[in-house]
């Protein structure tokens, strides 16, 4: 079964467990609009809970874009979501309609329950550093790339990390994407880090998920053929969702990792996401293109993902 609203297209989604439901949040916007491609300034967050994965209840709606003047005034886009001091925290992506949507930051919300969510008074929480990261720059690129925090708690130094959809600041304008890295012991206070990925011919490395499986870890991303490097074209890899290996607790990502999970040159599912279920691993994705049919905008079945024996990660076929 997938999760499909009758009056909406939805598309990036996040997950949540809280020990009895999983929540689902995902991007939303009316078809009413006739064109998918608006969906992306005519946003709101919705959310469901399922106990399966499979058959989803559709709450009222959990989050939109700020009041007027605010910094994320225009659009509120993919986030994620972890536990602390008893509270769920939101980070998500923001965009303001002063800037025309270009400059992306993102900022923090909280909540007790995850239906009533509460924003962070100071504004955004963590943004681009031009350090490491590419600014605005409209001769090079159509916005700042700052978006789709995936958010995580690590042990070993006790500290929360995000990775970040992001841009390095030099190179080929078509190579220069890379899931940027900060650090915080309070969600609130950032450091800015350098990228965990190289530039590899992709402009853009879109909701990233860390994943943890078989004493391996998985840097899961998305990509649009339309935005890869001529080279990375003529390999084929196509438009969904791909990942990267490490085998350390620290350190890169390494470009020569790069493995697909679901992608083909339709674009039939996108910003895929493996989940950890009593039945094991399990991915998602939203439903892109289908043959007569651009854009679907709905949620996928889950489907078993394994680690392979020469531990890439596998998922089933459609």
């Amino acid at each position: 079964m997938t999760l499909a609203l009758t009056d909406k297209w939805l598309w990036d989604f996040w997950l949540v467990d809280d020990g009895a439901r999983s929540h689902a949040f995902y991007l939303q916007a009316p078809r009413s609009l006739g064109d998918p491609n608006l969906r992306h300034w005519n946003v709101t967050i919705g959310h469901a809970v399922s106990s399966d994965l499979e058959r989803w209840e559709v709450l009222p709606d959990a989050f939109g874009p700020g009041p007027p003047g605010s910094w994320d005034d225009l659009t509120t886009w993919t986030g994620s979501i972890i536990r602390h001091d008893g509270r769920w925290n939101l980070l998500y992506t923001g965009t303001s309609r002063s800037e025309r949507g270009l400059v992306q930051r993102i900022g923090l919300a909280t909540s007790d329950d995850l239906i009533r969510w509460e924003r962070h008074a100071g504004g955004p929480v963590l943004e681009a550093d031009p350090r490491w990261y590419e600014l605005l720059d409209s001769d090079v690129w159509h916005d700042q790339a700052w978006r789709d925090p995936w958010v995580f708690h690590d042990p070993a130094d006790g500290a929360f990390h995000a990775y970040v959809t992001a841009r390095a600041s030099r190179g080929d304008p078509r190579s220069r994407g890379v899931v940027a890295h900060a650090r915080s012991r309070d969600l609130v206070e950032w450091d800015v880090l350098p990228p965990v990925t190289e530039p590899f011919g992709f402009g853009q490395l879109e909701v990233p998920q860390l994943v943890a499986a078989a004493g391996h870890r998985y840097l899961l991303f998305s990509s649009d053929t339309s935005t890869q490097s001529a080279a990375r074209q003529a390999e084929g890899w196509g438009t969904g969702t791909f990942a990267l290996r490490a085998d350390s607790t620290t350190g890169c990502f390494p470009a020569d990792s790069l493995a697909r999970l679901d992608a083909d040159a339709l674009g039939s599912t996108y910003a895929g996401k493996i989940v950890s279920t009593p039945r094991g691993l399990r991915f998602l994705a939203w439903e892109g293109a289908a043959p007569g049919d651009p854009f679907r905008g709905v949620l996928s079945s889950p489907r078993a993902a394994i680690v392979a024996a020469d531990g890439n990660l596998a998922v089933a076929p459609r």
